[in-house]
């Protein structure tokens, strides 16, 4: 499979599900082609090929079906196409196969009977696109004919046919060229028919008027979805196009996207960070909210990481260029949320496969009103015929189903802008599904590095004790070294220097300060020095039991105090849990940690704890929950927790815009709140209401049209109204979702 190539096509115009079922369908009869991915919100299209492939015959197919089609051009969070048999979301580790077929996996067929547009290029102002233009030109003809059909009544119905051609003829053109593509099915065959019937029973009136709404709600339409597309393309642009590369000493403005890996840029304040990266100079708050939802700013020095698109606040930086502007995490992010679209969720394929027997079935039961009543009871043909027409056009599922995608569409898009990145349909779907929770405890419910938690005063005052402490621990690295050197910088504590410092294996640092000798060391090994009164012993049996690690210090022999530290919970830890057990979900710990240091965090937080675990051991558990009738989310940090992440129903990375976080699990927490968790399960339940909503609306308005018809109350112009109109609505109830908690 070696010579199968991928090739990427930027397809402008596609409003919904039924677009990309039209041109999947057609591409996949193309000589050559072995697989087919259309993602609608990123308006691209990959093509797995035979090198001898002809592409341009591939761009005229798409384009004869009424899309802006350009090879190859490039969109932010895309890389570039590989040449390799594999699809486009091969590379992602998916955590387990249920539930995640891509469209390319879907069989084409089963989204017949869709409806399309008229595709011109969705940017800019409505009346400059070719839907808004043919939209004014049907108008204007509609109103021409009213004028000269007012002033020469006998020639009206000849000056509306000529009205209704205007609109019709792109329209019946599609329809056609769909047909042979593969879908017969289509909104414009149905409007075709409808139109040329109408004219048939002498409607020209009536098929020029329903030819103009039919433009105009598919207009509407095509606004209203761009909103949702436009709302996760806008974090595109949160990138600067320049940045400051150093060079050769001196700094000059490049454009973003050329910056290499390992480049130097520099940030100033209130600058946009223009690329992933390492601080390796300068200490500055960043403002993570726009890539993260983070609300407040992050405090970052030499060695933390930065994203492209996060705000430098009040300290020059300088960066050193992690990846490339294909790779940043913003462009990963679109990049997912692309590809997730294209993941559906298991009702909208059920909508799918419903909508291949509906429309026929439409089509069937529209031919039987038209034709039994004149035949078997005596009914006028032109009035039969009139109301066989309008259930054509009242039967089209358009609304019906794009109102899963939209939904999806909206509330992957509302998710990405608060950090919560969810792979597709089938995961937002089952997130809500989700009865019990396994959590990692460090880096998920901690914030994975100890801090001091008590510094006690024995025979010196606590602040010397800490000031000593810092001193010998001044230059390390060791992440306990850290805690101390950062609480002693939080109290303001000038540290005097420490000489002669040396580390003793396994047991502390000793060093002379201010003349003094210094010990610092765990109480193992500070009862090797010294006597160890049981007052003493009491508090570090103490703080132990509380899950907290204890360094002793001693001064020219004489044990001055102790400082204790621990891992500690996140701030929103404790409320994030109580938010999921509101929800009726039950919530357990599942650690690696020895047991008494997670039970004092889990009785900390109310937590269920198993602890001393192997990874293995949280898969076994995960197992044990789902025998038990549970629906189980597993949520760690992506790496020691895959093969519980790939047990759990749906498993949740809690990382910082990682690689791993980003693409071993199903879901991920970007910015790593805990009461995220919570969000993003109502999140799924806000979203699987809606589409019941979307439904319920769609099929509710054809249900009352098709009564009001047959019975002779309503016409071809409600008809119609009743398709594209309930189609717009179903798309803005979608963009709901979008607005926080509506």
């Amino acid at each position: 499979m070696s010579d199968v190539k991928e090739t990427r096509f930027r397809v402008e115009g596609m409003d919904c599900a039924s677009c990309a079922s039209k041109i999947d369908t057609a591409v996949r009869r193309m000589p050559g082609v072995s697989d087919v991915s259309v993602s609608v919100t990123a308006g691209t299209m990959r093509v797995q090929h035979d090198p001898s492939s002809d592409l341009d015959a591939i761009r005229r197919k798409v384009s004869g079906l009424g899309y802006v089609v350009t090879p190859g051009a490039a969109l932010a969070g895309d890389k570039p196409a590989p040449e390799h048999a594999h699809g486009p979301n091969c590379d992602h580790a998916h955590a387990h196969d249920h539930d995640h077929g891509h469209s390319h996996e879907v069989n084409a067929a089963a989204m017949e009977g869709l409806h399309g547009h008229d595709h011109g290029p969705s940017e800019g102002p409505w009346w400059k696109g070719k839907k808004g233009r043919l939209t004014i030109l049907a108008g204007g003809a509609l109103v021409v004919a009213y004028g000269i059909g007012h002033l020469f009544p006998a020639i009206a119905s000849y000056a509306f046919l000529i009205a209704m051609i205007v609109g019709l003829l792109p329209i019946g053109r599609r329809a056609i060229m769909a047909a042979l593509a593969g879908t017969p099915f289509s909104i414009e065959m149905l409007m075709t028919i409808a139109a040329i019937g109408a004219v048939a029973i002498n409607a020209t009136e009536e098929a020029a008027m329903v030819v103009f709404l039919f433009l105009v709600g598919e207009l509407l339409e095509g606004v209203a979805a761009g909103k949702a597309r436009d709302s996760i393309r806008s974090l595109s642009t949160l990138v600067p196009k320049t940045a400051l590369l150093e060079e050769d000493g001196r700094t000059k403005e490049v454009p973003a996207e050329s910056l290499p890996v390992g480049a130097v840029i520099l940030v100033r304040p209130g600058d946009r960070i223009s690329a992933d990266g390492t601080i390796i100079e300068g200490e500055s708050a960043i403002d993570e909210a726009p890539v993260t939802g983070e609300s407040t700013p992050v405090r970052k020095e030499a060695g933390d990481a930065v994203f492209a698109g996060t705000v430098n606040g009040d300290a020059a930086l300088r960066i050193r260029v992690t990846a490339a502007a294909a790779d940043n995490t913003i462009a990963r992010v679109i990049k997912l949320v692309e590809e997730a679209q294209e993941s559906k969720a298991p009702t909208e394929r059920f909508i799918d496969r419903f909508s291949k027997y509906y429309t026929p079935g439409v089509v069937v039961v529209a031919a039987l009103v038209a034709i039994i009543p004149p035949l078997a009871f005596g009914g006028i043909w032109s009035e039969w015929v009139y109301k066989g027409l309008a259930v054509l056009l009242i039967g089209c599922p358009c609304a019906l189903v794009i109102s899963t995608p939209a939904a999806i569409a909206a509330a992957l898009s509302a998710g990405a802008r608060r950090g919560l990145l969810m792979k597709g349909g089938a995961v937002l779907e089952g997130l809500g599904k989700l009865t019990a929770i396994a959590f990692d405890k460090t880096g998920t419910l901690t914030e994975g590095k100890p801090v001091v938690t008590n510094v006690v005063a024995f025979s010196s005052p606590a602040e010397e004790v800490l000031r000593l402490a810092a001193a010998l621990e001044a230059g390390s690295s060791h992440p306990l070294a850290l805690a101390i050197l950062a609480k002693a910088a939080e109290d303001g504590i000038v540290l005097p220097v420490a000489t002669g410092s040396h580390a003793l294996g396994g047991k502390g640092v000793a060093a002379t300060v201010e003349g003094r000798d210094v010990f610092l060391g765990s109480p193992k090994a500070a009862a090797e020095r010294v006597a160890l009164s049981a007052e003493v012993q009491a508090a570090t049996t103490a703080l132990n039991d509380d899950g907290k690690t204890v360094s002793m210090l001693i001064v020219d022999g004489v044990l001055a105090g102790a400082i204790a530290m621990r891992d500690e919970p996140r701030a929103d830890a404790a409320a994030g849990l109580k938010a999921l057990k509101d929800l009726g979900i039950k919530t357990i710990m599942l650690t690696g940690d020895n047991a008494r240091t997670a039970r004092a965090v889990g009785s900390q937080l109310g937590i269920e704890v198993r602890a001393e675990l192997m990874p293995e051991d949280k898969q076994r558990i995960v197992g044990e929950l789902q025998r038990e009738g549970f629906v189980v989310g597993k949520i760690g940090d992506g790496i020691n927790d895959a093969p519980a992440l790939a047990a759990a129903d749906v498993g949740i990375a809690m990382g910082g815009g990682t690689d791993v976080a980003l693409e071993t699990a199903d879901a991920a927490i970007l910015h790593g709140r805990v009461a995220d968790v919570a969000l993003m399960t109502d999140l799924s339940k806000r979203t699987m209401r809606n589409i019941v909503e979307n439904i319920v609306l769609s099929l509710g308005l054809k249900g009352v049209f098709l009564v009001t018809t047959i019975v002779g109350i309503t016409g071809l112009w409600p008809a119609i109204l009743a398709d594209t109109g309930a189609t717009v609505l179903v798309t803005l109830n979608a963009l709901r979702l979008l607005r926080p908690n509506k």
